[in-house]
């Protein structure tokens, strides 16, 4: 499907049409900013100018959210303008429209989450034909001064690491560096020999055979090539990760031969399981550019596209933005902040830059990497992919007959759901999801989550900082997708 817009982001993007009646037990204040909306242009803090599209505000009036939080920010001594930059927009005027009341009831869903204590913040935003449609910030950062979210609060992202690094195989790739089909061992070779495990014997032992073959690249950014992760399941090939402590490993080096020294949990080829393949991938990045991760990701991709804030750790002068992550208290009521895996967040050198978990970004960051895909590989002049090369990546890579869980967490499978490299795409559409075929998504260990749909020309991101759950109930990402879609007029 070919791009209908050129859309520029400048600066951050995190104003737009957000709720207009805010629920008072959100904010620490009751400021107003001066806000006129005359055709397509809205006032926003510190005198700067907002252009979006006409329609967007048509019969709008009030208060967004963001605006709100972003007064209320500034009378904490918060400069409020150097949060809020231009936004230059040209939009369609053919693209179908959302319904205003679908929008609210989006948003009211989202701010709900909060006020019933399900979540202690969480951030959204819905963007179509390159206009912020929808902007929401509720709740607080930290618990400490109950700091409210804003527009740069940094998150830890985790498993939406996973996308990124799938960009840079690709970058990679397009260079002419491995082909899909190559062996992972051709440029691996501490993974020749692998074994792949079949069961405990009567003695407790484990069963292990060589494998039939060695996977490929394609399996790798597929998670079809077999290996296991740790981060679940009681068998003796998770059971191995977990006593290696192969997150732990003191650099590349060490990680590979702790993964090289554990069977495969299936013959690769033959089944989907969420593994620590996106990790390798890092290696390979590594091993191919000569760069460390972290700085072929800024050279190559954070700094192309303005992402000023997501890396693989937060330094000292961002420290304040830095959500606190929440984990269930014990005995299920409520929440405590704790030491979810971190990763090393918080520390500037760092051993082990993981592909597969270990980013923080913030929802300005994301959203511009989010556009970069939904624009075929390009944002503001900045070519990361080729379209093709995207069009590849988003496609189904699964064999017949093996399915994705849809919601980056899967342990089983779900029918109409495949695998791309590095992001899962709907196949086909299902009575308990709204996502339309050829949809891509991801999501993080922590309750991030985002989805790309080419054929509607827009995406969503949402973002908290839950680790090991939220409150009962809690259904943001099915919920975020069905409310959107049935805002959307006309939906393709």
């Amino acid at each position: 499907m070919g791009r209908r817009r050129f859309v520029s982001f400048m600066g951050p993007i995190w104003q737009g049409k957000g709720r207009f009646s805010t629920p008072n037990q959100l904010l620490p204040c009751r400021s107003r900013l001066p806000l006129s909306v005359n055709g397509a242009i809205r006032q926003a803090a510190g005198g700067r100018a907002m252009v979006m599209s006409r329609k967007m505000f048509a019969g709008m009036a009030g208060l967004s959210l963001a605006v709100l939080l972003a007064a209320c920010a500034g009378t904490a001594s918060t400069d409020t303008a150097a949060l809020v930059q231009p936004l230059s927009v040209a939009v369609d005027p053919e693209a179908p429209a959302f319904h205003e009341t679908g929008v609210r009831a989006l948003e009211d869903r989202m701010v709900a989450y909060v006020t019933d204590g399900q979540v202690k913040g969480i951030a959204t935003r819905l963007v179509k034909d390159g206009a912020i449609i929808s902007d929401i910030q509720a709740g607080i950062r930290r618990e400490a001064d109950q700091a409210p979210l804003t527009g740069d609060t940094i998150y830890r992202i985790y498993s939406m690491s996973k996308p990124v690094t799938g960009v840079a195989m690709l970058m990679l790739w397009e260079e002419g560096k491995f082909q899909l089909d190559d062996p992972v061992t051709r440029y691996i070779p501490e993974l020749e020999g692998l074994q792949v495990y079949k069961g405990m014997d009567k003695t407790g032992q484990p069963i292990l055979e060589p494998v039939s073959r060695p996977p490929t690249m394609q399996e790798l950014m597929s998670h079809t090539a077999g290996f296991g992760y740790g981060l679940r399941g009681g068998d003796y090939v998770n059971d191995r990760f977990r006593e290696l402590d192969v997150f732990a490993s003191p650099d590349m080096d060490a990680f590979m031969d702790r993964v090289s020294s554990i069977p495969l949990l299936h013959e690769p080829g033959t089944t989907w399981d969420y593994s620590i393949s996106v990790d390798i991938q890092g290696y390979l990045v590594e091993k191919f550019s000569g760069q460390t991760l972290g700085d072929f990701f800024q050279t190559r991709i954070f700094g192309p596209l303005g992402m000023t804030d997501t890396a693989f750790y937060v330094p000292e002068d961002k420290l304040d933005r830095f959500a606190d992550v929440y984990l269930p208290a014990p005995g299920g009521a409520g929440f405590v902040t704790g030491d979810a895996p971190s990763f090393q967040f918080r520390k500037e050198t760092i051993a082990f830059e993981g592909g597969g978990h270990g980013l923080v970004s913030t929802m300005d960051d994301y959203a511009r990497f989010a556009e970069m895909l939904l624009n075929e590989g390009t944002l503001d002049g900045a070519q990361i992919l080729k379209p093709e090369t995207v069009q590849m990546m988003t496609q189904d890579r699964l064999p017949e007959g093996v399915y994705v869980g849809y919601d980056g967490t899967a342990a089983d499978t779900a029918t109409g759901v495949g695998f791309g490299l590095n992001v899962a795409v709907i196949l086909e559409p299902a009575p308990d999801r709204a996502y339309p075929k050829g949809a891509y998504m991801w999501g993080g260990a922590a309750g991030t989550w985002f989805w790309v749909d080419p054929e509607n020309d827009l995406y969503f991101i949402g973002m908290l900082q839950h680790f090991g759950g939220a409150g009962p109930g809690f259904d943001a990402r099915a919920a975020s997708a069905r409310l959107v879609y049935e805002a959307l007029e006309d939906p393709e």
